[in-house]
């Protein structure tokens, strides 16, 4: 059979095409190469650096009739939450006043009520009654999005060695590849140990001369928090031997203590705000539902954010200052707090919506996420046609349902060795971010999909449900 013929990449088309756009010798011009007219080879540009793993998938969807009609598709590799008014949340302006004096420049840093508002929320949420140094203005760096964030603290490192874990973010492939001035070293977490980030994996990190450590937590993409001792014990670890760096976009997506509004933050263990090494990376763009603002902060000690600020100003310009002139208004402990319950509440509701069909058509999470929007699925029983994430893509996207292979998660050795290596070679991340109409009408695309390729069997006598593969 042809599908038992797909032992690696060479022989799979998702996986050629992948390669193929990879290639920076690749880049076209405008015009379609059927037209007899030449290819553009751009001299001195490097394509491969233009683009993520989520907006390669979505430049596949475009392919597919995704930008024409997204009304028709069920976007299930959405890295964003739903933007819409939800029951109990907070009222989103939908006009905003722009005042003179942020016609002009914006510091690079932000401006100083915002940042003296994150400041305030941050005292107010972990520190307070806990430890007698607070966070001031002065320890917050407003940025334009996290990858700006990310970006500004890459350019600020010095010559070191940087330890990351595997699967991440896949914005951190860029983000590792553009500045020279350290060596990323990948940690590859275990599945069987439901990919905990142990504190100990972090001080054998150390042990060998790493002095920066980076990872998201709560971690995209597999829903997985490090908290409590545990997360106390990896910041002890790291005080005085290394620069912890914490990408907390989904802090506020925890469902684990009932949902009551908990935020999981590496602020509550700092001892000393400008002692401990510890950059915390947040905003407003996942927790509170406001992507398109383009609003975050870093917090840290103030030597680094001084640093942080300085380098905006040939990196990114700054964050839009009306915006952040709104931000102020929203970043109150109070409406925080009852944000966080509604957010939890309703998330909380879409993900086991979403777990639950999965299982219908045969397909168990093994590790129920306790945080994000994310699950993190496993596709090695599936027919081999389908069995890796290029290919469950592939198929998803015949259907109109967009997902994220695995692969993007194993952060820039797929541009090193045989993808079929890749550890996460047979995933897929789905996205409950988006609203439930879209989250059912991929689910849909996907039981289509399995049914197509044999896996799920409907039987024969009526009312029996179906057998799987």
């Amino acid at each position: 059979m042809a599908s038992q013929a797909i032992e690696s990449e060479r022989q799979s088309s998702p996986h050629r095409r992948f390669r193929r756009d990879d290639a920076s010798v690749r880049q076209r011009d405008a015009s379609r190469t059927d037209t007899g007219l030449a290819i553009h080879m751009a001299h001195g540009l490097d394509p491969s650096r233009a683009s993520t793993g989520v907006v390669w998938t979505t430049d596949r969807a475009y392919e597919h009739g995704f930008m024409e009609h997204p009304e028709e598709w069920g976007n299930l590799g959405q890295g964003a939450p739903e933007v819409e008014d939800i029951p109990h949340s907070f009222h989103r302006p939908l006009t905003i006043d722009v005042s003179v004096s942020s016609r002009e420049y914006g510091p690079t840093g932000g401006i100083r009520p915002l940042r003296e508002a994150v400041a305030h929320l941050y005292n107010v949420q972990f520190r307070d009654g806990k430890w007698n140094s607070k966070y001031t203005w002065e320890n917050v760096c407003i940025v334009p999005g996290g990858r700006a964030g990310l970006i500004r603290i890459a350019a600020v490192i010095g010559n070191t060695l940087l330890s990351y874990f595997i699967p991440d973010y896949t914005a951190y492939s860029e983000m590792l590849g553009i500045f020279k001035n350290f060596v990323a070293v990948p940690v590859p977490l275990n599945e069987g140990d439901k990919y905990s980030l142990h504190p100990q994996f972090v001080r054998e990190e150390i042990k060998r001369g790493v002095s920066v450590i980076l990872t998201s937590n709560p971690r995209n993409p597999t829903g997985m928090v490090v908290k409590g001792k545990q997360l106390e014990e990896l910041q002890d670890i790291c005080r005085q031997k290394a620069t912890l760096i914490m990408d907390e976009f989904y802090s506020g997506y925890y469902y684990g203590s009932g949902c009551d509004g908990t935020t999981i933050s590496a602020a509550a263990n700092v001892h000393d705000v400008d002692m401990d090494d510890v950059l915390i990376v947040d905003g407003l763009t996942k927790r509170f539902r406001l992507p398109g603002w383009r609003i975050a902060w870093i917090i840290g000690p103030k030597a680094f954010i001084k640093a942080l600020s300085s380098c905006g100003s040939y990196l990114d310009g700054g964050a839009n200052v009306p915006f952040q002139e709104v931000a102020v208004k929203i970043l109150t402990p109070e409406l925080v707090q009852n944000e966080m319950a509604v957010l939890q509440r309703h998330f909380r509701d879409k993900r086991d919506y979403m777990l639950g069909r999965l299982e219908k058509m045969g397909l168990r999470v093994k590790y129920v996420p306790d945080s994000t929007f994310y699950i993190w699925l496993d596709l090695s029983k599936l027919p081999r046609t389908i069995h890796h994430g290029l290919g469950f893509f592939e198929e998803c996207l015949k259907e109109k349902v967009t997902v994220v292979p695995g692969i993007f998660f194993d952060i820039n050795p797929s541009k090193r060795r045989d993808l079929f290596d890749s550890p996460c070679h047979h995933f897929v991340r789905l996205s409950y971010g988006p609203r439930m109409d879209l989250l059912e009408k991929g689910l849909n695309g996907i039981d289509r999909v399995l049914r197509k390729h044999g896996y799920i069997k409907e039987k024969a006598a009526a009312g029996n449900g179906d057998e799987f593969l």
